[in-house]
């Protein structure tokens, strides 16, 4: 049977999701406990993508090949029985075999949360970037227009990815005010993000915030395809894969 998960995770305590020798991954996890419910050493699992070290995941999406014919309830009971306390496995479904939870998918949907306080807040402070500078949201909306639509992410692609094709295609990206918890939370749709490539572009509009760049500096920095041009990355902290789309899904 050919399975397809929907999971959440708090990736503090993960070196990412990708499996990597001696490290805890969340790939190697939940190959792991397939691996002790078939009573085979472990069952390969595709992921829809790399998460970064400290990056976390409300809707990250697997699907693997079971030696066995479980019902979708059933694989959800089981590996939840299996998982540490940072995993949770939210939905559990039997897909058509064609199903791939990388290559199947149309778009991914990130957010990040950037803490406003003047101090680190010890509670939250794995759980969201921090940002206690003075901020002009009006001049981040006007810049996240120029994030939006067809371009080539060179300046926003950190240099350990190995993807040549850069261009990638921003369907919305949006900005919010938290008053409640006192925090901003940025949030993109595209069809598909470069290694750090959110982290990059939210430190570059924190900076367009700050006045310490042109609200249009996104055109430049398209046009130089340069890296270091924009400068800081945010921290892994504050970022969430919310979601993965695909084309039986409503964006």
């Amino acid at each position: 049977m050919h399975y397809k998960l929907t999971l959440a995770y708090d990736g503090t305590n993960f070196a990412g999701y990708q499996i990597q020798p001696h490290q805890r991954t969340v790939q190697g996890v939940l190959q792991k406990a397939l691996g002790k419910m078939a009573k085979v050493e472990s069952i390969h699992v595709d992921g829809s993508g790399r998460t970064d070290s400290g990056v976390h995941a409300l809707g990250q999406v697997v699907s693997f090949d079971y030696p066995g014919a479980l019902p979708a309830q059933s694989m959800l009971r089981a590996m939840n029985s299996l998982m540490p306390l940072d995993i949770e496995i939210l939905k559990a479904e039997i897909v058509s075999a064609s199903f791939h939870a990388r290559y199947s998918a149309q778009g991914k949907r990130y957010l990040y949360r950037v803490a406003r306080g003047r101090f680190t807040d010890p509670f939250n402070r794995l759980y969201t970037g921090h940002y206690p500078y003075p901020l002009d949201l009006s001049r981040i909306e006007l810049a996240l227009q120029d994030v939006v639509g067809t371009h080539d992410f060179t300046s926003f692609a950190a240099s350990g990815g190995v993807i040549e094709d850069k261009v990638r295609t921003i369907y919305s990206a949006t900005v919010r005010e938290d008053t409640a918890h006192h925090e901003v939370i940025f949030e993109f749709y595209g069809n598909g993000f470069l290694y750090n490539m959110v982290r990059i572009l939210v430190a570059t509009l924190l900076e367009i915030g700050n006045g310490r760049r042109p609200v249009h500096d996104f055109e430049r920095l398209y046009a130089v395809r340069d890296r270091q041009q924009a400068r800081g990355t945010a921290p892994a902290s504050g970022l969430y894969l919310k979601e993965v789309i695909y084309p039986t899904d409503t964006p």
